[in-house]
């Protein structure tokens, strides 16, 4: 009864924090699959994660130059870097380079990030891993949500990888 309780707790301590992420102010940007041919121009990229070996909080994001929106990650500084002025090719494989962090990496994603107009601000370069090692080739919760001029960033482990991270223990450490 009381590990029931503490599961509940868990679940609703996480749909609150689901829910606050994705509600946050500002206009909520959509994204969709994109090919390699389609990246053009002139990029900021942003390495995000990879601090330690295995690091699934690990993603890249191509800001597009000179479209007047700035791409700002809702984290601490030591989570990312950036490096800017790459051309499309460039930008794109330090991304792929980069996100091949983790030893169960298979392969990337790429998702193209559309404005309010339906342009599109950026690209985002997300590893898939092998199925077996983990239950699903993709880990992560992104968002993205316009506020003025800047692009926020939200990255996020899906709930069931958290749990499984963690021993399926609620990560007090007690049962």
């Amino acid at each position: 009864m009381k590990k029931n309780i503490k599961i509940l707790c868990m679940a609703v301590i996480l749909l609150a924090a689901s829910v606050s992420a994705s509600c946050m102010s500002g206009v909520r940007l959509n994204t969709q699959g994109a090919r390699d041919s389609e990246v053009a121009g002139t990029y900021s990229v942003i390495f995000y994660g990879c601090n330690f070996n295995n690091d699934f909080e690990t993603v890249a994001f191509l800001d597009k130059d000179g479209d007047g929106y700035a791409f700002e990650p809702y984290a601490p500084d030591f989570k990312y870097r950036v490096k800017r002025g790459l051309g499309a090719k460039d930008a794109l494989s330090e991304a792929e380079r980069f996100v091949n962090c983790g030893t169960a990496f298979r392969n990337i994603q790429l998702y193209k990030i559309i404005g309010p107009r339906g342009d599109i601000l950026g690209y985002e370069v997300r590893p898939l891993y092998y199925p077996f090692v983990y239950g699903a080739d993709d880990v992560l919760y992104t968002g993205y949500a316009l506020r003025g001029d800047k692009v926020v960033i939200t990255v996020s482990l899906a709930p069931w990888v958290e749990n499984m991270l963690s021993g399926g223990r609620s990560h007090n450490g007690r049962d």
